[in-house]
């Protein structure tokens, strides 16, 4: 007969997966709404001579809104304990700081939340993930 492998003792640091999940939810709704704007209003954020944008407000409201769909995609997936959404969101936060820091210039209030949104995420999910997994 196989062996069941036991799922991981959870601890207080649990919740902490779960805040990292929903706050994904929160920068996926976030980018989303940024993107929309980017794509709709484009003439919405000031742009600076100091910018590290490559792209036009347009392409960089899209790169949004797809990334936070896929965001809040991840965030659902953490909620159910996937370890696939636990390895994407990691990324998907490294990937969203990258972008936030070069959005900063554009509107720096938005971007700093979204940064350190991402920090906590990442945080959270780094240390304590695993005790989230379905068996």
């Amino acid at each position: 007969m196989a062996q069941q492998k036991k799922a991981p003792m959870q601890t207080g640091w649990v919740g902490w997966i779960y805040f990292g999940g929903a706050l994904l939810l929160a920068l996926g709704g976030l980018q989303i709404i940024a993107g929309l704007v980017g794509i709709f209003r484009n003439d919405f954020y000031v742009a600076t001579t100091n910018s590290l944008l490559a792209f036009n407000y347009t392409t960089w409201g899209w790169i949004y809104l797809i990334l936070g769909i896929v965001v809040m995609l991840t965030g659902i997936g953490i909620w159910t304990g996937q370890t696939w959404a636990r390895i994407v969101a990691i990324f998907l936060a490294v990937l969203s700081i990258t972008g936030h820091t070069a959005f900063i210039t554009a509107y720096p209030l938005w971007s700093i939340i979204a940064i350190v949104l991402c920090g906590f995420i990442i945080y959270a999910l780094a240390l304590h993930g695993d005790e989230t997994k379905v068996t």
